[in-house]
C-alpha cells in the first residue's frame, strides 16, 4: 500500500532547502511571516505524528478540523493522516442542531481547533460573534481530545495540547518516511488509474477526510474520501494547474496548495482569505504560477484591480508594493498569475470574459467537479467564450461548456433520468426517456440533436462513499450521480443543460432547499416557502426566500394551489411586514450558511409541470431585480 505523503521523503531528499510553504502576513499582507522547506516540512508531518500517536491518536480515529490554512495547520492535517487518523471538516457556523447532529454521525475522538474559536465559542469573544449572528457551538465541551493552534486564549479547554508542540524528540528528518515516486503515490497513472490495490485504487479504504455537505439533523449527509482517493484528486489537480518543480501556487484552498508542494513547488498561503482582505491577495497572486479562487472571489479581486487601473493603485496593488524578490515579481503594474483555476461553484463566461479584459495575460481555467469526485473536467477561457458565441471548431454548445473530463475520469450519461414533465433545457427532440441513444450517451449523429441525460462519473479521485453508508456496512461507491444534466459533444466535452436537483450554490456551499422549506413553511402565518438561487454574473448565486402569508390559501385547497387568487403571475414585494417577520425568525430554522440574501413576500407560487410543483424558474424571473439590488 502506498500513501501520496510519501511523496515528501523524495522531495526532502532531493531539494531538501527548497521553499514549501511561504506563509504572508501583516497589515498589508506582503509580509512573509513563516517559510517552510520541504526537509522541514516532512520532518515536522512525521515528528507530530509520532506525538500524536504517542498521545494515543489509533488508526481510525476521527479528528474534528477547524484550522484555516498555515503551516501549523497544514502540518497537523497531515500529521494526522500519517498517523492513520480521518480530518473531519464541520461548518461551525451551522444551526446548533445540525452540528450536533453531524458530531454524533462523524463520533470524533479529537477535536483540532483555533484558539481563536475557542474563544469565540465560550470565551470572552461569544458576545461578539452572537451579536454578528454566528451561533457557534461549545467546541470546549465537546468530549474529546482538544488540540488547538495559535497561542492560548481564553476558552481553551484545560488539558488541550497546542499543536506545534505535538512533536515526539526521537524521529529525525524523514525517517520512516518511504521513498516514492509520483507514480507509485496515489497519483494517476498514464492509464488513468491508480496503483497500488484493486479497482484502480491506491490504499485498503479507510477514511481519511470526511466532508458534510447537506443533511438533516435526522440524516446528516457526509462524503467520506480514504488517502489513495485524495491521492487521485491532487493528482488531478496536478493536471488543471498545470503544475512543476519549483512553481509557485498562491492559493488559500488545499486542494491546489498540496498538489504544488507534491509536485516541487511552493504553496503561498495569504495571509486573508481573498474574500476578506482581496487588495492583499491581488498583492501576494501578482507573478505567481498559478492560483485558484471560487467566483465571487473573482470577483472582489477583479474589482480591486479596476479599481486600481482607475485611481492610480490607491491601495497599494500594484506588483512591486513591498513583496520581496523570493516572493513576487519586479516592481510595476498590477498582474496576476499565470494560471488562475476558477471553480466549486459554476464559472459563467462573462466572469471569464471579465477576467481576460482585467488580466489578459493570465490564463483563465474553469474547473468543474463535486465533492465526490473533484475536479472532473476543465475548460479555458477562450474556448468557453468561443463555444458560447458559435465561433469555435464544433459550434455553438447549448448549454453549459464545463469542457474535457480529465486523464482518468470516466464519463457516463444516463438518458434513463431525465423527467416526462418537459424536456430538460437543451435537450430538443434528443432529450427524455425515449431518447434514441442507450445509457452511455453520444452526441448522436450529425444534425441530431444531443442525447441529454443525468451526468455520471468515474475516476481516481471517487469517493470511498457517504459516511452513513460506509459506517452501516455498505459497500464503497463505484460512480458518482452528479445531479446534473449534460451531454458530450462531437469533441467529448462535457456541457451541462441544467439540473434534475434543485441545488443552489452559493460561495462554496451547497444549499438543498427541500431540507430547509418544511421548516421555513412551520414559521408563523407562512403558507408556503420557497427557496431559490439567482444567478449572478460571476456565477455565484443569491438565496432568496419566497414566502406566502397564510391568508392567501384559500378554501380547502392544500397550501396556496387551486384557489382563483393563485392564478397567473404572481406579485413579489420585498420589505413587507411578512417578510420582515421572516427575516427575523430565519437563524432559528437554517443552517447559517443557508441563510437567504432577501426575503420576499409574494401573492402565490406559481406551479408547473404535471406535478404541479413549485416553478421555481418562475420565481427566479421575478425575484432576480429584486435580488439584484442585494448587497454582497
Amino acid at each position: 500500500m502506498t500513501h501520496f505523503l510519501d511523496v515528501l521523503a523524495s522531495l526532502a531528499r532531493d531539494t531538501p532547502d527548497a521553499v514549501a510553504l511561504r506563509w504572508f502576513g501583516g497589515r498589508d499582507g506582503a509580509r512573509v511571516r513563516e517559510e517552510v522547506t520541504f526537509a522541514g516540512l516532512a520532518e515536522r508531518v512525521e515528528r507530530t505524528a509520532s506525538g500524536l500517536r504517542a498521545l494515543g491518536m489509533e488508526p481510525g480515529d476521527r479528528v474534528l478540523f477547524s484550522i484555516r490554512p498555515r503551516p501549523e495547520g497544514v502540518v497537523l492535517c497531515l500529521a494526522i493522516l500519517r498517523a492513520g487518523g480521518a480530518v473531519v471538516f464541520v461548518d461551525p457556523g451551522s444551526t446548533p442542531e445540525l452540528f450536533a447532529a453531524r458530531i454524533a454521525a462523524a463520533r470524533p475522538r479529537w477535536a483540532a481547533t483555533e484558539a481563536l474559536l475557542y474563544a469565540a465559542s465560550s470565551g470572552p469573544l461569544r458576545g461578539i460573534a452572537r451579536s454578528r449572528g454566528l451561533l457557534l457551538p461549545d467546541y470546549g465541551r465537546l468530549p474529546v481530545r482538544h488540540l488547538y493552534s495559535g497561542r492560548w486564549l481564553p476558552g481553551v479547554p484545560r488539558g488541550a495540547r497546542r499543536a506545534a508542540r505535538v512533536l515526539a524528540d526521537d524521529v529525525r528528518p524523514t525517517a520512516g518516511l518511504r521513498t516514492a515516486g509520483l507514480r507509485t503515490a496515489g497519483f494517476p497513472t498514464a492509464d488513468g488509474g491508480a496503483e497500488g490495490g484493486p479497482d484502480g485504487r491506491a490504499d485498503g479504504g479507510d477514511p481519511a477526510l470526511i466532508v458534510f455537505t447537506s443533511g438533516t439533523t435526522a440524516e446528516p449527509k457526509a462524503v467520506v474520501h480514504t488517502a489513495g482517493t485524495l491521492g487521485g484528486m491532487l493528482g488531478l489537480f496536478a493536471q488543471v494547474g498545470g503544475l512543476r518543480t519549483g512553481q509557485r501556487a498562491h492559493t488559500d484552498q488545499m486542494f491546489l496548495g498540496l498538489p504544488a508542494v507534491l509536485s516541487g513547488g511552493t504553496w503561498e498561503i495569504p495571509a486573508r482569505a481573498p474574500k476578506d482582505d482581496p487588495a492583499a491577495f491581488a498583492r501576494g497572486v501578482a507573478g505567481a504560477d498559478s492560483s485558484f479562487l471560487v467566483p465571487a472571489d473573482v470577483t472582489a479581486l477583479l474589482d480591486v484591480l479596476e479599481a486600481q487601473g482607475a485611481d492610480g493603485d490607491p491601495g497599494g496593488v500594484g506588483a512591486g508594493s513591498g513583496v520581496d524578490s523570493a516572493a513576487g515579481p519586479a516592481a510595476g503594474s498590477a498582474v496576476g498569475p499565470a494560471v488562475l483555476a476558477v471553480g466549486a461553484a459554476p464559472v459563467t463566461v462573462a466572469l471569464l470574459e471579465r477576467g481576460r479584459r482585467v488580466l489578459p495575460g493570465t490564463r483563465w481555467i474553469a474547473v468543474y467537479g463535486a465533492t465526490e469526485i473533484l475536479p472532473a473536467a476543465m475548460t479555458d477561457a477562450d474556448e468557453k467564450i468561443a463555444a458560447a458565441s458559435g465561433s469555435g471548431t464544433a459550434g455553438e454548445a447549448s448549454g453549459d461548456l464545463v469542457g474535457r473530463p480529465l486523464d482518468g475520469i470516466g464519463v457516463r450519461i444516463d438518458t434513463a433520468v431525465v423527467g416526462l414533465d418537459e424536456d430538460p433545457p437543451g435537450a430538443g427532440s434528443g432529450g427524455g426517456a425515449d431518447a434514441r441513444a442507450g445509457a452511455d450517451g453520444g452526441a448522436g449523429a450529425p444534425g441530431e440533436a444531443p442525447v441529454v441525460g443525468e451526468l455520471v462519473l468515474t475516476g481516481p479521485s471517487l469517493m470511498a462513499g457517504y459516511l452513513a453508508d460506509l459506517d452501516a456496512g455498505k459497500p464503497r461507491a463505484t460512480e458518482h450521480r452528479t445531479g446534473d444534466l449534460a451531454y458530450q459533444d462531437a469533441e467529448g466535452r462535457i456541457v451541462l443543460v441544467g439540473r434534475n436537483r434543485d441545488m443552489i450554490i452559493r460561495g462554496t456551499v451547497n444549499i438543498y432547499p427541500g431540507l430547509f422549506e418544511p421548516r421555513l413553511r412551520d414559521l408563523p402565518v407562512v403558507a408556503d416557502a420557497v427557496m431559490v438561487g439567482v444567478p449572478m454574473p460571476d456565477g455565484d448565486e443569491r438565496v432568496v426566500l419566497v414566502v406566502t402569508a397564510e391568508d392567501a390559501a384559500q378554501g380547502d385547497a392544500p397550501r396556496n394551489q387551486g384557489s382563483p387568487r393563485n392564478q397567473g403571475i404572481p406579485e413579489v414585494r420585498a420589505g413587507t411586514d411578512l417578510a420582515r417577520a421572516v427575516e427575523a425568525q430565519v437563524g432559528r430554522v437554517l443552517d447559517h450558511g443557508a441563510l437567504p440574501d432577501l426575503v420576499v413576500e409574494a401573492s402565490h407560487v406559481p406551479l408547473a409541470g404535471r406535478s404541479r410543483k413549485p416553478d421555481r424558474h418562475a420565481l427566479v424571473d421575478l425575484v432576480s431585480p429584486l435580488a439584484g439590488t442585494v448587497r454582497a
